[in-house]
């Protein structure tokens, strides 16, 4: 006998698009799963079901339910939302299947608490609480609107980088307005050109400044959790660039378990890197870089390497829909930029690549989940890489700073110096966009402080330990 859609449901477990209910005596919790589903990717509460058990309890009177529930949703969602209520008989119980669908009117909030704090989103079977970030996205998903594409209206064309942007397109001519116009690295406004935001993430000359977390912390830990870290660095390259900056330091470490014994072959890694430059770039192109809080991260550990990147799946995506090789471009100007360097081959492709190869090289299959308001996606790895136990020293010298931050607090013990003064000292030819970053971490958290501080911008500005930081 066939299987009903309704029974099919029953054999799910909770998770991005569905939800079980015993009843409606928990109102606000529904609303929230309502409106989180509307946001997000849809989705559909069953109500009438144990939620732990899956076994279907039925409604009472549920004709008198479903007049209650749809006055709820009028009197508590805004904007006006109108998902699709049936009454379904599974094993004889009358049960209310509730079906909401992505809207275009998102983001839609609960009246009680507001648009600023009413606003939920679906992560795996729970919802969570917009931010501002989070609010701003839906708002411009809903309008078709990119965030790589938005003008920066107080910059000029002279705050791109073109040499870089030479580099990075070596066999190019310097490009004129009109081809940045039509790659959307520069945009039209108020009869000026100016770069977008896309542009600067790509090519900007102080990217950091103007997005503080553009940008990629790497480490390798000891084990199978984050207890200990072996190395670690952050890398501030240009976007395209940090594909093989990523890379490299995935390779530095698979060096030690790979197998060289075989002179014929030098191409054998003990880390699948088809997957990870795939994972790689996957994680760069679809960053959230609206949202605040945390860079790109790649974790190493013994048994696997995780790639997380800020900003859950864009709305009306699931992963399932990555298996199944749809995409939503979140990002089209970066993503169109790295079309250009032959760095994405075909639109959505590369999650279905990733899964096919895995199966190939006979390792477990890859996950992907969305963490806190973060998308991470894990590749295991064929036999563990366990570090030697030499290379595993229990402590570090307490005179060794592990941080660009503790450096340049220990430059300035001896005194004040500028910006350049410290550049040349932590060994940079130049003042580097991660230096600009962490002095201006350094100053937000008032442990460094200007020696001529009515005039910040001044040449001869230098910088000294404030009182915290001696103290």
């Amino acid at each position: 006998m066939k299987e009903s859609i309704e029974s099919k449901l029953l054999n799910k477990e909770e998770g991005k698009t569905l939800e079980f209910k015993r009843d409606l005596s928990s109102p606000q919790n529904i609303m929230k799963s309502i409106v989180a589903f509307a946001n997000t990717a849809g989705g559909i509460v069953l109500i009438g079901v144990d939620d732990k058990s899956r076994n279907p309890l039925g409604i009472h009177d549920p004709l008198e339910a479903e007049e209650r529930l749809c006055n709820m949703i009028a009197d508590s969602i805004s904007p006006r939302l109108v998902p699709n209520i049936e009454m379904i008989t599974v094993e004889g119980k009358t049960l209310l299947l509730v079906e909401v669908f992505l809207s275009g009117a998102r983001p839609h909030w609960l009246k009680s608490l507001g648009p600023e704090n009413g606003v939920y989103v679906r992560l795996g079977s729970s919802n969570r609480q917009a931010d501002r970030e989070m609010i701003a996205e839906l708002r411009r998903s809903a309008a078709g609107v990119a965030f790589d594409e938005l003008p920066m209206t107080a910059l000029s064309i002279n705050d791109l980088d073109f040499p870089v942007l030479k580099e990075i397109f070596p066999d190019a001519k310097n490009p004129d307005e009109n081809t940045l116009l039509t790659l959307k690295l520069l945009a039209k406004e108020q009869g000026r050109l100016v770069p977008t935001k896309g542009a600067i993430l790509l090519f900007g000359k102080e990217r950091t400044k103007h997005f503080p977390d553009a940008y990629v912390q790497c480490g390798r830990f000891i084990g199978r959790d984050k207890a200990r870290i072996f190395d670690h660095i952050e890398l501030f390259d240009p976007l395209p660039k940090l594909v093989e900056s990523m890379m490299l330091f995935l390779k530095k470490h698979a060096m030690r378990g790979a197998d060289f014994s075989d002179t014929r072959r030098k191409d054998i890694w003990s880390i699948p890197l088809g997957i990870l430059r795939e994972v790689v770039i996957n994680a760069l192109v679809h960053a959230d870089y609206s949202q605040r809080g945390g860079p790109l991260r790649v974790a190493f550990f013994d048994d696997r390497i995780e790639i997380e990147n800020p900003g859950i799946l864009p709305p009306g995506m699931t992963v399932e829909d990555m298996k199944q090789g749809i995409s939503k471009i979140r990002n089209p100007v970066i993503a169109r930029i790295f079309k250009e360097l032959n760095l994405i081959e075909q639109w959505g492709s590369g999650v279905p690549r990733i899964f096919r190869e895995a199966l190939e090289l006979g390792l477990n299959e890859p996950k992907m989940a969305e963490i806190g308001m973060r998308f991470r996606f894990v590749v295991p790895l064929a036999t563990p890489l366990v570090l030697p136990v030499a290379a595993q020293p229990e402590s570090q010298p307490e005179s060794q700073p592990e941080s660009l931050e503790e450096r340049i607090l220990l430059l300035l013990e001896s005194g004040s110096l500028s910006k350049s003064e410290l550049a040349s000292k932590l060994g940079q030819k130049s003042i580097s966009g991660q230096l600009n970053m962490v002095i201006r971490k350094l100053l937000q958290d008032k442990r460094i402080a200007y020696t001529i501080p009515e005039k910040p911008t001044s040449r001869l500005q230098k910088y000294r330990l404030s009182k915290k930081a001696k103290n």
